[in-house]
């Protein structure tokens, strides 16, 4: 699994040019991409085309080749395989065959974007959300539950639904901080950070700002000391009693149900519960 740069062809590694350079096949999402980018770095093979319409037929494919006994990498457009990208499906066919998968690392949109965003809110912890659903109920709930969401949230979104998606984080999350990330590492790569509430005046300020890819960090929820006095005692003995038996989101929404707390000071104490109960874990490990 070989990450490919995101933009900056400079970005690429060196191990990741020498395993293309030695395996036998590439699988590609694009094999026009793909050509192009081998083209660069005077390299020509064989390309198998597997991408989200074919990926269980072309992973077959691919897995008759490891079998033969040839090397075979995956690359997607760009960044990192497997991340909002095609590759899990071949993953798991390879893995299932007990063959070796080796990950290349490389570029990746996502990480790039939290390095940038400077959140003071991060040791919270990170959600990659990638693209919300197109459109309907499901892209509403989606919006709603990034925006409820205590931690960092990276997003994807296409440029034609870009002002959607500014609109929505406006008016669900006015206050939560956003770094916006387009073209990343490319020659127009534009990062700003601002209240969500500011995101359709400055996207309607010019008309370049909605061409390109993007990359959105929702900053993580700033939980303050009042916040954190104001869960009662009850809620504080029934997160004790929940965390350890069910998921986060869960225990929280029933705490919340029961004991009418607020959810973000909630979700923050189950979080440090749950870490607090890792940390002994590996501890006694």
């Amino acid at each position: 699994m070989v990450a490919t740069p995101i933009g900056n062809l400079a970005d690429f590694s060196l191990r990741a040019i020498h395993v293309l350079a030695l395996c036998d096949a590439v699988a590609c999402e694009d094999t026009r991409v793909s050509a192009g980018l081998l083209r660069h770095l005077g390299l020509h093979k064989p390309l198998i085309a597997l991408h989200d319409h074919n990926e269980h037929e072309a992973s077959a494919k691919v897995l008759a080749r490891l079998q033969a006994g040839e090397r075979v990498a995956y690359v997607s457009d760009a960044g990192t395989p497997g991340v909002s990208d095609p590759g899990a499906i071949l993953v798991a066919q390879v893995r299932a065959a007990g063959l070796r998968v080796m990950p290349l690392p490389g570029a990746s949109s996502v990480v790039t974007a939290l390095s940038v965003a400077g959140d003071a809110g991060a040791p919270l912890g990170h959600v990659f959300a990638g693209f919300l659903p197109a459109k309907g109920q499901e892209r509403a709930q989606a919006l709603a539950s990034a925006a409820a969401e205590v931690r960092s949230t990276v997003l994807f979104e296409a440029p034609h639904r870009i002002d959607t998606l500014f609109g929505g984080l406006a008016s669900t999350c006015p206050q939560r901080l956003v770094t916006v990330c387009r073209e990343l590492t490319k020659q127009f790569e534009q990062i700003c950070t601002l209240p969500a509430a500011e995101l359709p005046a400055w996207l309607a300020a010019d008309t370049q700002r909605g061409r390109g890819e993007f990359a959105i960090v929702l900053h993580a929820q700033v939980v303050g000391a009042e916040d954190e006095a104001a869960i009662p005692e009850a809620a504080e003995r029934a997160l004790q009693t929940l965390v350890p038996l069910l998921p986060l989101k869960q225990a929280v929404s029933l705490v919340a149900d029961l004991c009418g707390a607020p959810r973000n000071a909630l979700y923050a104490r189950a979080l440090a519960l749950r870490q607090a109960a890792d940390d002994e874990d590996a501890a006694d490990e």
